[in-house]
């Protein structure tokens, strides 16, 4: 009776137990468990980098636009809420500048909300928060344009539309824009920290390859009293350029996107809450003289616009004040402490509003507070100027800071492939090598 065949893996195993028992058998397996291990070592840090690469590469060109157009949304809302009410106080004729800005504004809320729509996802919180504001803009405009037509009329009830308006505006819009706002930049920092994440397993595989890969050369010299293996030296070498490069590069992604994440983007942060501020107070300033005293605080003591006004511009004001410590240069200060002097200016002359409203001569509060020169208009231009000079600045060092993490990670996957393969090739010509010397 004939024996029983064995299973192929079990005949598999004797053979290599048998080859381990000689040296050329060990050299076979030593040689391709240096190759596998190198290889693997290129392709998990081809794997590990690439994600990285990724998620930078969304922080310069996906996350960071994204969260900057939400912020323009809240802007572009706020201010054509503020441009709307400065309209208003100006009569029935409502000056043409007025009209275009606001007209400008509704037109860039809506550009930016297309935009955003396209990069979100309709079932996420953005996604949310568009289609609400998409919902109650064209009821906003309404709202404004019957304000506007009663306006021209001489109607009293034009002021009743405006203060719902706003108070849609307030109310809904705006918290909608906030929250899109919050949405995207917590998107930003997932990609920054997926981004500045450290590639720990490529790591551990490269030190045991190197460790691996210096045991080998170890048992070389001790056996043929050889200092160098000119294929194993080779390995040693590639797998070392890879893991230097991958420490290297990693660490510069990190240290740039922490600073474009730590001074930019908080600075824009800080920024876009300062100009939104400031939007929101000079609406508040404006529909204190176009309510006149007819909308009171929840405890019916003192005017509701005058003190969300007071509000808005101690916001203002701390947020000024923060951003100036922020600032890490004199190009992003200057424009900061622009800014500053012109609040207190605005401070000062609205001052002037109150009394002169407060003395009964409603013409000349109007005209102190929306006139060409010397209004508080013409000091809430000043400080709206002065913040988007000093959002440019600081866009300017987030993108640059950003930009060069994303830079430090590029080609490092393709080159972890290429050095792997050489590394790989260098430790079979090396058994190879030793091989030979038992033919």
């Amino acid at each position: 009776m004939p024996p029983a065949r064995r299973a192929a893996w079990w005949e598999t195993t004797d053979r290599l137990r048998a080859a381990a028992t000689t040296e050329p058998g060990r050299l076979r397996i030593i040689g391709a468990a240096l190759a596998l291990l190198v290889v693997a070592f290129g392709a998990v840090t081809a794997w590990e980098v690439s994600d990285r690469h990724g998620a930078a590469d969304d922080v310069v060109s996906r996350s960071q636009p994204l969260s900057a157009d939400a912020a323009d949304i809240y802007r572009s809302l706020a201010d054509a809420d503020a441009a709307t009410t400065s309209g208003f106080l100006a009569g029935g004729q409502e000056p043409a500048k007025v009209r275009k800005r606001y007209e400008e504004d509704i037109k860039e809320a809506s550009e930016l909300l297309i935009k955003a729509a396209t990069h979100t996802a309709v079932d996420s919180e953005s996604g949310r928060q568009i289609q609400t504001i998409n919902e109650g803009l064209p009821r906003y405009t309404g709202l404004v344009e019957q304000a506007r037509a009663n306006n021209r009329q001489g109607l009293p009830l034009g002021g009743a539309y405006l203060r719902y308006a706003n108070e849609q505006m307030t109310r809904e819009l705006l918290p909608a824009a906030e929250k899109l706002y919050a949405a995207e930049t917590d998107r930003l920092a997932r990609d920054n920290d997926d981004a500045r994440l450290w590639p720990y397993l490529s790591l551990a595989v490269g030190v045991v390859a190197l460790g691996v890969l210096g045991w080998a050369q170890r048992r070389n010299y001790r056996r043929t009293n050889r200092v160098f293996n000119q294929g194993l030296l080779a390995a040693t070498a590639g797998a070392t350029v890879l893991l230097l490069w991958l420490a290297a590069g990693q660490t510069v992604a990190r240290t740039e996107l922490n600073n474009a994440q730590t001074q930019g983007q908080r600075s824009l942060k800080v920024l876009n809450d300062a100009r939104i501020s400031s939007l929101k107070a000079r609406a508040n300033e404006n529909l204190t003289l176009v309510a006149r005293g007819a909308v009171l605080t929840a405890d019916g003591k003192n005017d509701k616009y005058e003190t969300d006004y007071a509000t808005g511009m101690k916001e203002l004001t701390t947020a000024l004040g923060e951003a100036k410590k922020l600032a890490d240069n004199s190009a992003g200060g200057r424009p900061v402490n622009e800014a500053l002097s012109a609040v207190s200016q605005w401070r000062e002359r609205h001052a002037s509003v109150r009394e002169a409203d407060q003395a009964g001569d409603y013409g000349a509060a109007v005209e102190r507070a929306i006139g060409a020169k010397g209004s508080t208009g013409d000091s809430f231009d000043q400080v709206d100027r002065a913040l988007s000079g000093a959002l440019a600045q600081e866009q300017k060092e987030f993108d640059a800071a950003a930009s060069a993490g994303r830079n430090a990670l590029t080609g490092l996957a393709a080159g972890a492939a290429v050095l792997a393969l050489v590394a790989a090739a260098g430790a079979i010509l090396g058994i190879g090598r030793r091989l030979s010397e038992y033919r």
